[in-house]
């Protein structure tokens, strides 16, 4: 996007979170330590008026402000067709040596990394601001975003749970504020939820109050949010096909269970257990195999009490040999890594993180939905002719 006479782009870092005091403290910080530094912010609270308000601001406060109408009814639309707009309106003016996009309280980092990106900007950084006392209240939250007032358009379904879930997983930076103003200390179990959920995260204390006080960590998270961030990979790793998962884990009452088996589920016995196992952990995900739908990679996704399952598109095993050329790399050296002989990438991979998780009754709960010796010596003819109790669920 730079040419003759052109500024260049200023490198751009997303912030978000659920936890709005968080949030506006890592911006804070931001601007304190990156002098001459701007933050540009969609305020999706004004949607019910037709309209979003951005505000661009840095240190010294406000610089300008606008509107921007609804796309389709859609406040989160509104602010994909905003967004890179201003991000170039900022770049003419020069000057800036780091554009902050503050996303609001719902938004999800992943789409508007992913919009900056193919906009043209460099995206050095996507960090998730967090109260860690708050991490398990908000994972058990199943309420509607919209009862909230959180939701994005009118067809917005998410929960708190599941939308905190993917806002913490998929940022590389975690910053911490605590001891907020009316928030609870948060104890070696919080920072523990944290470690185990997302442990290739770069964790960063922030303080709170004045952004301008002595704190010898706070240049760290300015550091972060110029680190650098590639957005392909970082899908990569959302992906259930080759998603890169928590590993097994056990302390400070927190423990990360990791399932992983070369045996399909019956169909029935999993469905009938769906409620005992999402409500076994405060977050669970990964990928799994359903007998008589051998060609369907299916997506797990638990947080809240609630579970999303999904089809991901095929596994690589049901696949031609020349259809695999048409598959990102990524995901066929996580095939690789993972090949059975007989059944290719088709396999059990569930992990399970929760304070106080009962491993033993998990994991024989899950062995139980597993097809027995006699249905699996039946063979693919006969794993076919089973009730297909998730055709409703998977909606086909």
């Amino acid at each position: 996007m730079s040419g003759p006479g052109r500024f260049p782009e200023p490198p751009v870092v997303i912030v978000g979170g659920l936890h709005a005091d968080a949030r506006r403290a890592a911006v804070a910080r931001l601007l304190a330590d990156v002098p001459g530094s701007v933050v540009l912010h969609h305020d999706l609270a004004t949607a019910t008026a037709g309209t979003v308000v951005r505000t661009v601001r840095d240190a010294t406060g406000p610089r300008s402000a606008g509107e921007a109408p609804l796309v389709n009814d859609c406040a989160c639309c509104a602010l994909r067709e905003d967004l890179v707009p201003e991000l170039v309106r900022l770049a003419d003016a020069g000057g800036t040596p780091l554009a902050v996009v503050e996303l609001w309280d719902s938004v999800e980092p992943k789409a508007m990394a992913e919009v900056v990106t193919a906009g043209g900007f460099t995206v050095t950084g996507v960090i998730t601001a967090v109260d860690p006392a708050l991490v398990l209240p908000y994972l058990g939250n199943g309420d509607d975003l919209a009862e909230g007032g959180l939701a994005a358009a009118a067809t917005d379904r998410r929960t708190v749970a599941d939308t905190f879930a993917r806002q913490l997983e998929y940022a590389s930076v975690l910053a911490l504020a605590e001891s907020l103003p009316g928030s609870p200390e948060a104890d070696e179990e919080d920072h523990e939820l944290l470690a185990q959920l997302h442990p290739t995260a770069r964790r960063v204390p922030i303080g709170h109050g004045n952004p301008a006080g002595a704190s010898p960590t706070a240049p760290e998270l300015a550091r972060a949010a110029l680190a650098g961030f590639d957005v392909e990979a970082a899908a990569a790793a959302q992906h259930p096909a080759c998603a890169l998962l928590p590993a097994e884990a056990d302390a400070h009452g927190v423990a990360t269970l990791v399932w992983h088996r070369r045996r399909p589920f019956h169909p029935e016995r999993l469905y009938a257990a769906l409620e005992d196992l999402t409500c076994a952990a405060a977050r669970s995900r990964g990928r799994f195999w359903l007998a008589g739908k051998g060609d369907t990679l299916l997506h797990w996704d638990g947080a809240g009490g609630a579970l999303c399952v999904e089809s991901a598109g095929p596994w690589l095993a049901s696949l031609p040999d020349a259809a695999w050329e048409l598959v990102p790399p990524v995901r066929r050296a996580a095939a690789a890594l993972d090949w059975h002989p007989e059944h290719g990438d088709r396999c059990q991979h569930l992990v399970f993180t929760s304070p106080g998780l009962d491993r033993d009754g998990l994991e024989r709960l899950l062995e139980s939905c597993l097809l027995t010796d006699a249905e699996y010596a039946g063979g693919q003819a006969a794993w076919d002719r089973l009730p297909p109790a998730f055709d409703t669920l998977l909606e086909v």
